[in-house]
């Protein structure tokens, strides 16, 4: 099984789903990583209460990556409301917390990093910028 989530967890860092900007974004942010470089800019299209579309860039390491295309895989489509809930569900999930991962999808492959201290933030990059896209003012 481990082998099974660490190939998911290649694929998509090799093949980042929703990878690119977008030209019509509603929401931007770009967030660093300083402990190990990791940099990520992430675009959302919110209409309607939607995330309408989505895209990340930046570079950083196979576990910043691979999370980012996760995270726009999972949220693509959801009410704000429900997006915030999974950004909730996947930082508790990453600090080793009970919670329901069914809703996170591929992300929820990304659990056995809570046993790596060093990379929650690598994982997490992704879904904190999401959630502060969505609360810019």
């Amino acid at each position: 099984m481990d082998n099974l989530y660490r190939q998911v967890i290649l694929d998509h860092s090799a093949h980042p789903h929703h990878h690119g900007k977008l030209d019509d974004s509603t929401n931007q942010i770009e967030l660093k990583n300083p402990t190990c470089g990791d940099v990520l800019q992430l675009d959302v299209k919110v209409k309607d209460n939607k995330i309408a579309d989505i895209a990340f860039s930046g570079y950083g390491c196979t576990i910043s990556q691979a999370s980012a295309s996760m995270m726009t895989d999972a949220v693509m489509n959801k009410d704000i409301d429900t997006a915030e809930d999974m950004v909730e569900d996947f930082s508790n999930m990453i600090l080793g917390e009970k919670t329901d991962t069914d809703i996170l999808d591929d992300a929820a492959t990304l659990k056995g990093v809570s046993q790596f201290p060093a990379r929650i933030k690598c994982a997490t990059l992704a879904w904190k910028a999401l959630h502060k896209a969505l609360n810019k003012k």
